[in-house]
């Protein structure tokens, strides 16, 4: 019986399923790290980089922090925090063992793409509706949230698609200190030379980034104001290019705030 066959068979055996270190428990425990880490990364970068673009200042900053945070490999930040004395490897409540250390790693993972969208994203809203709503008496206030972020909603959302795929993606890392999440079906597998377990850990973790990554365009597509047929996107502001999802490259920094 070939790989293949095996991995099909554990993914339909209904005891690979159940149990504590079951794919189910397995699979809640990596949702959990997900969400926990997207959420914490947005309330801590998206109001930041919201503002900034509203202002018109700090690109350097926004593109800088985007650029270092792509530049540390996750793994290595991860293994730096559990030796140190903290956070370290304790149990932190359902996330598990190294579970703070895992959080932190993957906030400052998701970082990177949710603060340079959202910089750009409000950058790019039209000089003439912006001067259109001071026009209108509107305040800068009235103005950042009735008029710029609706229309920067689309980019913004598109930088917290990437960072929620990306983080899903990089939770399995966890396992690597007897951490939560599918990780511990990857590498418990290999570890026993059951390739099957392995293999079928593997294939649940693609294919809920899959389900995730059609879910989040979903979203996209809704939070666009309006909606629109493919069209040459307009030039971005001192050089910032937002991330889209599906690619990783950000335009070097202005040269000034």
């Amino acid at each position: 019986m070939d790989l293949f066959a095996e991995t099909w068979q554990y993914l339909l055996d209904p005891d690979s399923w159940t149990g504590g270190g079951g794919l189910v428990a397995r699979l809640l425990e990596q949702l959990l790290l997900t969400a926990t880490a997207l959420a914490a990364a947005m309330l801590l970068g998206l109001p930041l980089a919201l503002w900034l673009g509203h202002l018109g200042r700090g690109g350097f900053l926004a593109v800088n922090v985007s650029n270092v945070g792509r530049a540390v490999p996750t793994f290595a930040l991860l293994a730096i925090l559990v030796a140190a004395d903290w956070p370290g490897s304790a149990d932190f409540g359902p996330y598990g063992r190294a579970g703070l250390a895992t959080l932190i790693a993957l906030v400052l993972f998701a970082l990177p793409p949710l603060i340079t969208n959202g910089y750009v994203g409000m950058r790019e809203v039209p000089s003439d509706v912006q001067e259109a709503a001071d026009g209108m008496g509107m305040s800068s206030g009235q103005r950042f949230w009735r008029v710029e972020l609706p229309l920067a909603l689309p980019v913004v959302a598109s930088g917290v698609r990437l960072a929620l795929v990306q983080v899903w993606a990089t939770a399995t890392i966890a396992a690597l200190v007897a951490g939560p999440g599918l990780g511990r079906i990857i590498t418990e597998g290999f570890a026993r030379n059951d390739y099957a377990q392995g293999m079928a850990g593997a294939v649940v973790v693609a294919l809920v980034a899959l389900v995730l990554e059609v879910a989040a365009a979903a979203v996209q597509r809704a939070a666009d104001p309006m909606p629109r047929g493919p069209a040459p996107r307009p030039p971005s502001p001192q050089g910032v290019e937002p991330v889209s999802a599906g690619s990783t490259t950000v335009a070097e920094a202005p040269t000034g705030g």
